[in-house]
This record gives structure tokens, sequence and C-alpha cells, in this order.
């Protein structure tokens, strides 16, 4: 199944960080990392913090849905993420699992599409180089259409994609 994760962090050597995810998701015998977007520079929400470095990558998967968060949750665990509670808090690594497939999942722990996908340039302006035609289930609209109505937000190209 064709799924879309976005990639956040701001703590700690970001490029690595990055380096790290991916190298990560194509260790796991049941993943294929298929393609990258460009690197994003981009301000943070929420609390005062430092400036993040966002992407999109484009994977295939056998795994199930909650087994692939299972997956994206020990890339941020190998990063040294440190979950406090807080919303929007700094950290070595965020991967968020965008979309799987069609597929449209309600559940406490699993959200897919991700609610924010609208609100979020800098989730959508990296998706867009993957998928800008692909439609954003329960939206009725692209991933290019959402893009060009989302909020005003800073965001620079850092840099490609590192491995």
């Amino acid at each position: 199944m064709r799924a879309y994760v976005g990639v956040g962090t701001n703590l700690g050597d970001r490029w690595a960080n990055l380096a790290l995810a991916a190298r990560r998701l194509e260790a796991e015998p049941r993943v294929a990392l298929l393609r990258a977007s460009r690197v994003y520079d981009t301000a943070p929400l929420g609390p005062p913090q430092p400036r993040y470095l966002n992407a999109a990558l484009e994977l295939e998967s056998e795994l199930a849905p909650r087994a692939l968060l299972a997956v994206l949750r020990l890339a941020e665990n190998a990063a040294r993420r440190r979950r406090t509670g807080v919303r929007w808090a700094a950290r070595t690594l965020d991967l968020d699992l965008l979309l799987f497939g069609d597929l449209v999942i309600h559940q406490p722990d699993l959200v897919v599409p991700h609610p924010e996908i609208p609100n979020r340039r800098f989730v959508l302006a990296p998706l867009a180089e993957l998928c800008p035609d692909r439609m954003v289930p329960g939206t009725g609209a692209t991933v290019a259409q959402l893009l060009a109505r989302a909020p005003a937000a800073e965001l620079a190209c850092a840099g490609i994609y590192p491995r």
C-alpha cells in the first residue's frame, strides 16, 4: 500500500535526524522508501523553539497502518524523541502517517489521513512534490488544491533530503 509520511525535526543535528529516519525505514523489510521531497526550513508552531526542517517521504508498505505507525515510533525513539505531553513541543524527530492508500481511519491513537493536513503548509508543500494530484480522503480536494488554499506560512527550501 502506498503511504506518505511527514518528517519534522528541530532539536539536535536536524540533518542527521532526517537521515536516521530514512535509514530506519529503508531497514524495515516490509517497507520500501520510494522517494523523498526536498527539505524545507519552517517556523515552529506553538511555544518559542528552534526552527524545523520538514519533508515528506513516499513509502510502499506491506504493513498494516498500525504496524507502520509502530515502525515510525521506533524510528522516533532511535532519534531519542521525548514525548513531554506538551502540544507542539520541540522534538528531535516527528514522523506522522499522513496518508495510507485511500483509507480513512478514526481510532484514538491513529487518525488517517492526518487531520491537520489542510492547515499545514509545511506538510502540504513537500507532499505536493510527491503526489500533487492525489485526493486526500475526506477533503474532496487534491494535495495541490489544498496547498493552494492553505494558510500562509514561512517556509523555504533548505536542500535535498539526506540519506
